[in-house]
């Protein structure tokens, strides 16, 4: 189940990341203005946002299994449906139906993984299940420009659309809903809504909103940001991205197996932080300077502290919320990086135009700056955690 859940995030992811390594086809063939194609960029990370909370309330009602399922044939049909329409506007309707439909994954899988493992190993399953996302988009980053190299988009939608498709049967077949304690049961404090019991779930979110900034300024402008700024050639530049999210999703995997060793999911997130903003200012010297070496190296080990917080966040968000809320707090969780993420594609489009890559890249680094010093300490999510932990088992 965790091997399936992984398949269908990261096929969801590639759907969701494909427009973004559309842009040096549509920006520099085709000259759409870059602001235009990172809106485009961002359209299914609309459709998240619009529906991740109701995937997530469907889920805590119905079962992950069903969720996972009709969201990710409607994601294939949205894709498919794609590469008959022509036009920005039909197009972007579509990739926003598509990110709606790879939105179900988000909130289900994540409660399948939180279900299934026990605390102890819990940061590891997740790091596992989390490490989808950069896989995916290294997926993309690989095979989207050569799928696009003969000027259609068509063939990279059909793609997406395949692996969605294949993977809603495997959901269908493989996922057992885990089981939950019946409400009844529960104490009226396990059940109540988690948000009007103190601000953790809060504070963890606004976290998440800011270090999705740098994730996805440097996955969605890292390859024409190497092609035209830094002179690489397509397969180069494709290569380098696709390096750097694979060797991402190992760095989850590993940040997650650190937290279960020291006990903690947000003492990791406070030092991911940290290195975050270390890297995005080696990042933009680099650049600056155009020296391609030390370019590889530090847009590699940003990109890779840029998404190894989103575990370590998820899990801490499933395990605050509890079995009677998860579905719905992992769903807030994901609209809120999801519209950060919206956000950054036309905003750092925008900045990227106004001040040039590096210091638009160094500017990017205020975002983990800001968040760090917003990471509850150890000590209240740990005693609410073991309550809820005692109350589930």
């Amino acid at each position: 189940m965790l091997a399936v859940s992984v398949f269908a995030q990261a096929a969801g992811t590639v759907v969701v990341a494909t427009p973004a390594f559309l842009i040096p086809l549509l920006h520099v063939q085709q000259h759409m203005p870059l602001e235009q194609a990172g809106l485009l960029a961002t359209a299914p990370n609309l459709g998240l946002v619009a529906t991740l909370i109701a995937w997530g309330g469907a889920a805590d009602r119905w079962g992950e299994r069903n969720v996972l399922a009709i969201g990710l044939a409607l994601a294939a049909v949205a894709a498919f449906a794609a590469t008959l329409v022509q036009g920005l506007a039909p197009l972007g309707a579509l990739l926003v139906l598509a990110g709606a439909g790879t939105a179900s994954v988000n909130a289900a899988s994540g409660r399948v993984v939180v279900g299934w493992f026990p605390p102890e190993r819990r940061g590891l399953a997740m790091g596992i299940r989390q490490s989808c996302q950069p896989l995916g988009v290294a997926v993309a980053a690989l095979v989207v420009p050569a799928l696009v190299s003969g000027g259609d988009v068509a063939p990279a939608l059909v793609f997406g659309g395949i692996l969605v498709a294949v993977s809603a049967v495997l959901c269908l077949i493989v996922i057992i809903d885990p089981a939950r304690p019946a409400r009844a049961d529960a104490p009226a404090r396990h059940t109540a809504n988690p948000y009007r019991r103190d601000g953790l779930l809060w504070r963890i979110h606004a976290v998440s909103v800011l270090l999705v900034v740098p994730q996805y300024a440097l996955s969605t402008f890292g390859l024409v940001w190497l092609e035209v700024d830094q002179g690489w050639s397509p397969l180069a530049a494709g290569i380098l991205v696709a390096v750097a999210q694979f060797l991402g999703a190992l760095g989850r995997i590993a940040v997650g197996w650190l937290s279960d060793r020291v006990g903690s999911r947000l003492r990791p997130l406070r030092w991911v932080a940290l290195a975050g903003i270390a890297a995005l200012l080696l990042t933009a010297a680099a650049g600056g300077l155009h020296l391609a070496i030390a370019v590889a190296i530090t847009y590699v080990l940003a990109s890779c502290i840029a998404v190894a917080d989103n575990g370590l966040a998820f899990t801490s968000v499933a395990e605050i919320a509890g079995p009677f809320w998860s579905g719905r707090a992992l769903g807030a969780q994901n609209t809120g990086q999801f519209l950060g993420a919206a956000i950054v594609g036309p905003g750092v489009g925008a900045l990227i135009g106004l001040v040039g890559y590096p210091i638009a890249f160094a500017l990017v680094a205020v975002a983990p700056a800001i968040a760090t010093p917003l990471i509850p300490k150890d000590a209240a999510v740990a005693r609410l955690r073991d309550t809820l932990e005692s109350s589930r088992s």
